[in-house]
């Protein structure tokens, strides 16, 4: 099992309208595909205008497959043109659980 940890910078002003548009068409596109969502967080303290999708995979190839699928979806595209401009700066981290992880999916 891995865990896919997306975190996004959204830009100064744009958090409200993102989350709207995110939880309309993103989101279930993402479920369709992806599958597990782990969690969905927004930054309070710390850097500013985040958000943190988590997202739970068999395997890296199962990560792969998935996201191919996603990025075939007319749909999917349609919202990554209508998401142009949103974001500053994103990082993708793949996170493998210790042994002793309290997270059984």
């Amino acid at each position: 099992m891995i865990f896919e940890q997306r975190t996004y910078t959204v830009a100064h002003g744009r958090m409200e309208d993102y989350l709207a548009r995110y939880e309309r068409d993103a989101l279930p596109l993402q479920r369709k595909h992806l599958g597990r969502l782990l969690g969905f967080f927004v930054s309070e303290i710390g850097p500013l205008n985040q958000v943190v999708h988590i997202w739970v995979y068999d395997s890296l190839a199962d990560r792969e497959a998935r996201r191919q699928a996603m990025d075939a979806d007319p749909a999917w595209q349609t919202f990554k043109l209508g998401n142009r401009g949103t974001f500053v700066a994103q990082e993708v981290k793949i996170l493998t659980p210790a042994p002793f992880c309290p997270i059984y999916l």
